[in-house]
C-alpha cells in the first residue's frame, strides 16, 4: 500500500487535491560532515527528522553541551535586544555585507559586550540615582528654606508686637512655635529638633496621621507640594511628592519618626537653620547636579554608540545563533551507530525532493572534506506518512481553514481545493450586496497592495489575522459583488444596471408599485432580480421563495459533492466495501428525497407552475398512492415518486446490514489463509508482527462493528435531513442582511434627507456610515463567515473527510522562531 501511495502522480493540478507522495528515508552520515549535512538540509527544508532518541532526556543526548552553549548566546542576544528597545534603537532589518563569523569568536565577543554593557548599566544606574537624590535634595533646600524664612519673619513681627506691650526679652530660638511657645519667664528656652525630606503625595496624609498618633501629638508638621513629579531615586519612576518638615522634642520621638519615614518610603535629607549655609548648600548641590548631568549624558552617549554597533550586526548574529542551535537540536535527534563514527537519521520527505536532498548531501560531503559521503536510502514502511500540500500565498489561507478542522490523512481527498470557491460563494449568498462587496474589496486591496511592506512588520492580533486571510476576503468580496448584482442590491437600493425594468403600472392606481397592477411590458430583466420587485408588496414572498429554494439547491449540490469525494477516497484506497455499501446507498437516499426536491424546484421555475412543493413532499410519504392533481409537474410523477420512495427505504438496510457481515467474512478468510502460510525466518516474522495491526491479531468483535455501522447509518439518515435544513441559514442570513441594510438606508439616511437641513443630513450620513461599517461590514461579515465555516466543517466535510492525519513539518531555517523555546 505504501508503494502504491508513493506512486501517485505529482502533476501540478493534483498537488492540492491529494497530499504529496511521501517516503521514509534513512541517512547514514559521517560524524565529520554531520553539521554541514544538517545545515544544508535546513536550507532546503524538505526533510522532517524523526526523533530516534525519544527515550533520552535532553541532558543525556550527544550535543547537550552545544545546546547549552548556544542557549547562553541566545540569552545574551535577547538581553541586547531588550536594551536596544529601551534605548529606542532599532536593529537593522536587512543584513548588510555578510562576513564570515567564527562561532567561538562570536561567543567571546558576546561575552565581552555583555560584560561592558552590564557595567555601563550599573554605572549609569548609580549616577542616575545620585542625580535624582541631588534633585530631591535641592527641592528640600528650597522648600524647607521657605518654611524657616517665613517662620522667622512671622516670629520677628510677633516679637516686635510683644515688645511694645511688655518688658523683657523673648527668645527667637524657636520661631515656629509662634504664640503657643511664648514663655512666661524670659530665662526659660525650649530647643526642638527637626527632620526634612520628601514623601509620596498619595501617602502624605497617612504619613502625617501616623506620626501624630505615634508621638501623641507632640510634633509639628509642615508639608508643601512639589509642582512637578520627580524621579524617585529608589524606583526610578516619576512620582508626585511633598516636601515635609517634622519638628519634635526628644530622642524617643526622633526614633519613632525615623522608623515611620522608612516605612512610608519618605526620603530624608540634612538641613541647617543657618540661612548662609543654606545658600551655600544650594549652590554646591546645583553645581554637583550639573556635573552629574554631564557625566550621565556622556555615559548614555557611549552606551547608545555601543548598542548601535550591536544593532548593525544583531540580525546576522541572531540568525547564526538560531541556525546553530536548531542544527544541534536536530543532531540530538540522530542516533550514533555502533562504531560511533556515523550518525543515523530517519525522516519523511516528499518524493519530488529526492534529487534535491541527494545534491545537498553531496555538497555537504565535499564542503566538509569528508572522505565518505552520506548514504541515502528509502525505507519501506506501513507507518502513516505526514500530509504535505504545496500551497502558495493565495491557497494557504483556504488550506488553513480546512486544517483548523483537522489535517487530512495522507492521500485523503483535500476539501481545500473546493473551499477556494465554495467558501467565499456561500459567504456571498448570505452577504450579497454589491455596495458592501466593493467596500470589502477596497479594504482588502490595501492589504494586498502593501503586502510586501506589511509582511515584514509585527501587526496586532486582529490585523495580523485579517492580513493573513486577505485573499480569502478578496474572494469573499468578489463573490459578494456577484451575488449583490443578482439580488440587485447596492446598500439595499435597486438599480436598473443592465436594462429597464420589465414591468410597468397598468394605471394610476398602481402608484410606486405598491399595489397590484404591474404588467410586463418588456423582455425579462437580463441579469438578477428585476428592480421593480424591490419596494413592492410582492418583494418579501418573492425573495423569500427565491432565496429559500436557492439555499436548498446549493445545499444538496454541496452534499452530493461530499459523497462523490467519498467515492474518490474509496477508489484511491481500493476500499470496494465503501463504494458498494456507503457511496451508492448514500447517493440513492440523498437524491431520492432531496435530489428529487431540487429537481421539482427547477421544474417549477422552468414551467412557471403553481404547484405546492410542500404538499408534494409531505404526501409523498403520507399518501404516496394518491393522485397529485394540480400539484403534478410532469407526466408519471406519481410513479417516479413511488420508485424513489422505495429506493430511499431500501438504501437504509443496504447501508446497515451487508458491510458488517462482509467484514467478518474477510477477517475469517484472512485468518484461514495465515494458518497455512509457510514458516518464515525470524526477521520476516518480526516484520509480519510489526506490519500487521489489530486487523490481524485482535479478535473480530462483530457486535462492535455492527453497532458502529448502525451509528453511521443513523447519523447519515438523520444528517441528510438536518444538514439540508441547516443550509436554510443561507436564506435566513441573506434576508437579515438585506433588511438591516434597508433599515439603515430608510430610517437613517432618507429620514435625515427629508428634514431639508444640512446639519441633520450630515449627522444622518455619519450615523449611516458608522452603522454600515460597524454592523454590516464588521458584525455581519463575521456572522456570515462563521456560518459559512460551519457549513463546510459539518454539512460538507462530514460526508467524506476524516481529518485525522498530521502535518509535514520539515526542518527548515525559514521556520525557526525568533524566541528559543
Amino acid at each position: 500500500m505504501a508503494e502504491a501511495r508513493a506512486g501517485g502522480g505529482c502533476c501540478p493540478p493534483m498537488d492540492l487535491f491529494r497530499s504529496e507522495a511521501m517516503q521514509l528515508v534513512q541517512l547514514i552520515i559521517p560524524i565529520e560532515s554531520a553539521h554541514h549535512t544538517v545545515s544544508y538540509l535546513g536550507d532546503l527544508g524538505l526533510l522532517q527528522f524523526k526523533d530516534l532518541n525519544a527515550d533520552k532526556s535532553p541532558f543525556q543526548r550527544t550535543y547537550a553541551a552545544q545546546i547549552k552553549k548556544f542557549g547562553e548566546m541566545a540569552r545574551k542576544l535577547r538581553f541586547f535586544k531588550e536594551q536596544m528597545v529601551k534605548a529606542g534603537i532599532t536593529p537593522l532589518t536587512k543584513p548588510g555585507a555578510q562576513t564570515e563569523i567564527d562561532v567561538d569568536d562570536l561567543e567571546v565577543k558576546l561575552g565581552e559586550l555583555e560584560a561592558e554593557l552590564v557595567e555601563m548599566n550599573a554605572n549609569n544606574e548609580k549616577l542616575q540615582r545620585s542625580y535624582n537624590e541631588l534633585v530631591e535634595y535641592k527641592l528640600v533646600l528650597n522648600k524647607a528654606g521657605e518654611f524657616f524664612s517665613s517662620a522667622l519673619r512671622n516670629a520677628t513681627a510677633l516679637q516686635k508686637e510683644l515688645e511694645s506691650q511688655q518688658t523683657g526679652e523673648e527668645s527667637l530660638d524657636t520661631p515656629l512655635l509662634e504664640d503657643k511657645e511664648i514663655l512666661n519667664e524670659s530665662s526659660k528656652q525650649v530647643k526642638l529638633g527637626f527632620i526634612t525630606g520628601l514623601v509620596p503625595k498619595e501617602k502624605s496624609m497617612p504619613f502625617e496621621r501616623i506620626i501624630f498618633r505615634a508621638t501623641r501629638g507632640n510634633v509639628y508638621i509642615r508639608q508643601a507640594a512639589v509642582e512637578e513629579p520627580v524621579v524617585d531615586p529608589v524606583s526610578g519612576e516619576k512620582v508626585e511628592k511633598n516636601v515635609y518638615v517634622v519638628f519634635y522634642s526628644g530622642e524617643k520621638a526622633k526614633t519613632k519618626i525615623l522608623k515611620i519615614c522608612e516605612a512610608f518610603g519618605a526620603n530624608r535629607y540634612p538641613f541647617t537653620e543657618d540661612f548662609g549655609k543654606q545658600i551655600q548648600m544650594i549652590s554646591e548641590v546645583s553645581g554637583r547636579i550639573s556635573e552629574m548631568k554631564a557625566a550621565i549624558d556622556a555615559g548614555l552617549f557611549h552606551r547608545s554608540h555601543l548598542l548601535q554597533t550591536i544593532g548593525d550586526q544583531f540580525l546576522q548574529w541572531n540568525t547564526l545563533v538560531r541556525k546553530e542551535k536548531s542544527i544541534y537540536h536536530t543532531l540530538n535527534m540522530l542516533s550514533l551507530d555502533v562504531t560511533k563514527k556515523c550518525l543515523v537519521a530517519e525522516g519523511w520527505s516528499p518524493v519530488f525532493g529526492t534529487k534535491q536532498i541527494q545534491d545537498a548531501l553531496q555538497r555537504a560531503a565535499f564542503d566538509s572534506n569528508s572522505q565518505v559521503g552520506t548514504i541515502f536510502q528509502v525505507l519501506h514502511t506501513t507507518e502513516l506518512p505526514p500530509t504535505y500540500f504545496r500551497t502558495n500565498k493565495f491557497t494557504s489561507a483556504f488550506q488553513d481553514i480546512v486544517d483548523a478542522y483537522g489535517v487530512a490523512k495522507y492521500q485523503e481527498a483535500n476539501p481545500g481545493v473546493y473551499t477556494i470557491v465554495t467558501f467565499p460563494f456561500l459567504f456571498a449568498v448570505m452577504f450579497g450586496d454589491w455596495g458592501h462587496g466593493i467596500c470589502m474589496l477596497l479594504a482588502t486591496l490595501v492589504f494586498i497592495i502593501r503586502e510586501k511592506k506589511l509582511s515584514g512588520q509585527k501587526l496586532g492580533d486582529i490585523t495580523e489575522m485579517t492580513f493573513g486571510g486577505r485573499y480569502v476576503i478578496l474572494m469573499m468580496a468578489l463573490f459578494s459583488i456577484y451575488t449583490g448584482l443578482i439580488y440587485n442590491e447596492f446598500f439595499s437600493v435597486p438599480f436598473e444596471l443592465f436594462a429597464p425594468s420589465a414591468y410597468a403600472c397598468r394605471d394610476l392606481s398602481c402608484r410606486d408599485a405598491t399595489t397590484e397592477g404591474l404588467i410586463k411590458v418588456r423582455s425579462t430583466y437580463p441579469f438578477g432580480v428585476d428592480p421593480v420587485w424591490h419596494g413592492s408588496r410582492s418583494e418579501l414572498p418573492f425573495l423569500n421563495s427565491l432565496k429559500m429554494k436557492m439555499s436548498i439547491l446549493l445545499g444538496v449540490a454541496q452534499m452530493n459533492l461530499g459523497i462523490i469525494l467519498s467515492y474518490f477516497n474509496a477508489t484511491y484506497f481500493k476500499n470496494s466495501l465503501n463504494i458498494w455499501f456507503q457511496f451508492i446507498p448514500q447517493m440513492i437516499f440523498l437524491n431520492s428525497l432531496f435530489g428529487y426536491l431540487s429537481l421539482l424546484i427547477i421544474v417549477k421555475w422552468s414551467t412557471g407552475s403553481q404547484a405546492d412543493l410542500y404538499h408534494v413532499m409531505i404526501y409523498m410519504f403520507l399518501s404516496p398512492t394518491d393522485e397529485l392533481g394540480e400539484n403534478q409537474l410532469f407526466p408519471r410523477q406519481k410513479t417516479v415518486q413511488l420508485v424513489l420512495l422505495l429506493l430511499a427505504l431500501v438504501s437504509v438496510p443496504w447501508m446497515l446490514l451487508p458491510k458488517p457481515f462482509l467484514l467478518k467474512k474477510q477477517h475469517e478468510a484472512r485468518h484461514q489463509g495465515e494458518s497455512y502460510t509457510p514458516l518464515q525466518s525470524t526477521e520476516e516474522s518480526l516484520q509480519l508482527e510489526t506490519n500487521h495491526d489489530s486487523h490481524g491479531h485482535e479478535e473480530f468483535e462483530f457486535s462492535e462493528v455492527f453497532v458502529h455501522q448502525m451509528i453511521h447509518t443513523i447519523e447519515f439518515v438523520l444528517g441528510a435531513v438536518s444538514n439540508t435544513a441547516s443550509y436554510l441559514r443561507l436564506w435566513a442570513l441573506s434576508l437579515a442582511h438585506s433588511e438591516l441594510s434597508s433599515v439603515f438606508y430608510e430610517k437613517v439616511l432618507l429620514l435625515a434627507w427629508g428634514y431639508h437641513n444640512i446639519f441633520i443630513l450630515v449627522i444622518g450620513a455619519i450615523v449611516f456610515i458608522f452603522a454600515t461599517v460597524g454592523v454590516l461590514l464588521v458584525m455581519e461579515t463575521l456572522s456570515a463567515f462563521l456560518h459559512a465555516l460551519r457549513l463546510h466543517w459539518v454539512e460538507f466535510q462530514n460526508k467524506f473527510y476524516e481529518g485525522d492525519g498530521y502535518k509535514f513539518y520539515p526542518f527548515s531555517f525559514a521556520s525557526v522562531n525568533d524566541e528559543d523555546e
